[in-house]
């Protein structure tokens, strides 16, 4: 494993730093100060939604050209021609593409049904990433690990880009931001931290990770910890943070591949997970990383394309500008007036307080619940014996049926549901339906009462919280790392990033618009009309009550605000719907929700099956002789973690968002530390980064673990720290991690090996 220095550039790394911590964390500081408006848009929310994006992305470009220029060093002869070939091929698999999706428009026209039109879509997409892991497949090691590493800088970047825009950025994002706005509300941070954190850990993975990683000639991230400290431990522990992070995120990739596949083809959510994830078995099973990488370069555009024309189609209804990011300004006005009107409206307050006697109902069933559980049967069945004998008669009787078999039959089971029933109806009764103000940073008042400054501190720290452990998570998730494991040199690795944030920056600019165009289009068209007469697509969508569902609760005739419930998933997947373009947009969407589902569970799945074997069974060994059977034990070990993660998916464990975010906490607290550390600091130990790895992780988990509820209620433990929520779990355990590797290496400085570290 082979090293390349580069000269140290600490004035460059300062200026650029102290730029990234200004326009991320300054900015939101003072969000709520910055709330004048220019040219439409609130100064606070312009910086966290788009002006801090585009200085991470100059950042990075401004380190990579830069640090690039000082090195020099030739690339490889070959890569100019190999490039150039790619590029061909490239523009005429996007040409087929194109043309088969106008084949399938000109089919719609001519009257082929919908369902075959999305089946046929469907079966092609995965047919497509079918034949390229087919072609993808390899046998050489370094190809099954790191594709050659004979990726170039801008396919990289799409790869990355795929790998890194998941089912939580594709189908949650934008959804998140519909019902959190800029910050969340109470125990939901998030807004547009979500958008803050993923680019802005771009730059801690530019500055500190990704070049100087590459500098080393190695296979996985474990494969680092025993190059650099030496031992087994090092290298066991790296394993399995990674496994453990991978692991959550994967879960969450898996359940966005089941709702959109069973949405897609009308199957059961659990053979939708299983459909979905043969196209993701074919692609790492086959070809490793090779496959993986160019089957992600075609999902990015299928997913890119997806994502950019249903919101620049909205922008263009709404605006009259297609380029969303630039036009949705002025909906965030109108957005700001409309909850006025609906905060004031009697409808709306009658809606509300319909609500809060429910509630009130609801706690009168919980004061004594055998004695209510008794009382509703008893009801239900009276009820049933009263009826007569008419048609009309016999379909109530069906339905009052129905609803004593669903009572519970022990009145622990009673009090769980009701319990439920009463969160749900609690926050429907909140202003908004429990929604924040779009634009508004941060909940509570810096200048109220005292409970609404707490409110506003905690908002505040939670959200700051969040956008941390999302950063500091970015630089070390291992399978986003090994994407730069692939290309042919460090300078293509700084390129890479460049190129993947620039790919990634096309989404994330615009899901804050959509999320924008999605609220405007409901409560200025939908809110106030009469129920027989919503759009078709809501009544498809209400088929899942989880996904959306409304109901005329105080008997007007009219849909008020209060009364629609939306999930953060259909946001984006109906937003083609919701714009009335035609059906093979909506499947165009679909599929490419699919796409970012896929092309992040194919990165991850090969990074614990590579853990499993090349790093826990083998070691890392790379012995000619024992290369073939771990990489046989790899395919293996990831067919054995698909199927688990299918299971544990298809249980519906917790949100998307909440998964992803979770995973971000454990490998921020577990593994960067120690990797940054010893890439910086020569005296960085073994007992040191061993130490940082164990408490960075025991920190996340334990807190996490306290306070996830099950537990909390079976043990009697949890209770925020602060106020922090628990998916924001890392801000504790990275500086836990952090001191735990300094005082480590302080104490027991002596270590196995002494390697020369990529400066």
């Amino acid at each position: 494993m082979t090293q390349v220095q580069t000269p140290r550039s600490w004035r460059l790394h300062a200026v650029l730093l102290t730029l990234w911590f200004v326009v991320s964390f300054g900015v939101v500081f003072f969000a709520r100060d910055l709330g004048a408006v220019v040219g439409g848009w609130p100064i606070g929310f312009w910086f966290a939604a788009q002006g801090a994006v585009l200085v991470f992305i100059g950042i990075v470009v401004v380190f990579a050209w830069r640090k690039n220029r000082v090195d020099g060093g030739a690339e490889p002869p070959w890569l100019p021609a190999y490039t150039a070939r790619l590029h061909r091929r490239f523009g005429r698999a996007l040409a087929v593409g194109l043309l088969g999706v106008l084949a399938l428009a000109a089919a719609q026209y001519a009257g082929m049904p919908k369902p075959w039109i999305a089946g046929v879509f469907l079966g092609s997409t995965l047919m497509m990433f079918t034949g390229i892991g087919v072609y993808g497949r390899t046998s050489r090691v370094d190809e099954y690990y790191v594709a050659g590493r004979r990726v170039p800088a801008v396919y990289n970047g799409m790869a990355t880009a795929a790998d890194w825009m998941s089912a939580a950025s594709f189908i949650s994002l934008s959804g998140g931001l519909y019902l959190q706005g800029f910050s969340g509300l109470g125990d939901q941070p998030g807004g547009l931290a979500y958008v803050l954190g993923w680019t802005g850990g771009f730059c801690l993975l530019a500055l500190f990770v990704a070049p100087y990683l590459r500098a080393f000639d190695i296979y996985t991230l474990p494969d680092y910890f025993a190059l650099r400290y030496g031992g087994v431990w090092p290298r066991r522990i790296a394993a399995l943070a990674a496994v453990l992070c991978s692991f959550t995120y994967v879960v969450a990739q898996i359940y966005g591949v089941g709702l959109i596949t069973s949405r897609l083809t009308g199957l059961h959510f659990e053979i939708g997970i299983l459909l979905g994830l043969g196209g993701v078995l074919v692609c790492s099973f086959l070809g490793g990383m090779r496959a993986v990488t160019w089957t992600q370069v075609a999902q990015y555009v299928l997913l890119i394309l997806a994502f950019l024309l249903p919101v620049s189609w909205l922008s263009y209804q709404q605006t009259g500008n297609p380029i969303a990011p630039f036009a949705y300004g002025q909906q965030l006005q109108k957005i700001t007036q409309l909850e006025a009107q609906i905060l004031h409206s009697p409808a709306e307050q009658e809606v509300i307080a319909i609500y809060q006697d429910r509630v009130r109902q609801i706690d009168a069933k919980l004061g004594d619940v055998e004695a209510a559980l008794r009382l509703e049967k008893t009801t239900l069945r009276n009820q049933l014996l009263d009826l007569g004998d008419t048609p009309a008669d016999q379909a109530k009787a069906m339905a009052l049926r129905r609803e004593i078999a669903a009572l519970p039959r022990e009145a622990e089971a009673a009090r769980a549901m009701w319990t439920r029933q009463r969160e749900e109806t609690l926050e429907q009764a909140q202003p908004l339906g429990h929604l924040h103000r779009h634009t508004q940073a941060f909940a509570g008042d810096p200048q109220g009462n005292a409970q609404e400054q707490a409110a506003y501190q905690n908002s505040r720290a939670n959200f700051l919280a969040l956008m941390f452990c999302l950063m500091v998570g970015t630089a070390g998730l291992p399978h986003l790392l090994t994407r730069f494991f692939t290309t042919p040199s460090v300078q293509q690795a700084r390129q890479s990033v460049a190129w993947s944030l620039g790919f990634i920056a096309l989404l994330y600019l615009c899901a804050p618009a959509l999320a924008v165009f999605v609220k405007y289009e409901i409560m200025a068209n939908l809110v106030g009309q009469h129920i027989s007469a919503l759009p078709s697509w809501m009544g498809q969508w209400s088929r899942d009550a989880s996904l959306l569902s409304f109901s005329d609760v105080n008997g007007d005739g009219l849909l008020q605000f209060a009364e629609l419930h939306i999930g953060a998933d259909v946001v984006m997947l109906a937003s083609p719907e919701i714009g009335g373009l035609p059906y093979i947009f909506s499947v165009l969407v679909a599929a490419g929700g699919l796409a970012a589902a896929l092309s992040t569970a194919d990165g991850l799945l090969l990074t614990i099956g590579n853990a499993l074997a090349h790093d826990l069974a083998f070691e890392g060994d790379t012995d000619p002789a024992t290369a073939m059977r771990t990489v046989m034990w790899s395919k293996f070990a990831l067919l054995v973690v698909a199927l688990l993660a299918a299971y544990a998916a298809a249980q519906r464990p917790a949100a998307i968002l909440y998964l992803v975010a979770a995973s971000f906490s454990l490998a921020g607290a577990g593994l960067v530390p120690a990797m940054v550390l010893g890439i910086f600091w020569r005296r960085t130990s073994r007992v040191g980064a061993v130490s940082g790895m164990l408490v960075g992780l025991g920190v996340t988990l334990y807190y996490m673990g306290s306070n996830f509820p099950p537990i909390k209620g079976a043990l009697g433990s949890g209770g925020l720290w602060w106020g922090i929520q628990p998916v924001s779990a890392g801000v504790f355990g990275v500086p836990a991690g952090l001191l735990a590797t300094f005082l480590g290496s302080l104490a027991w400085p002596k270590r196995a090996i002494d390697p020369q570290v990529p400066a």
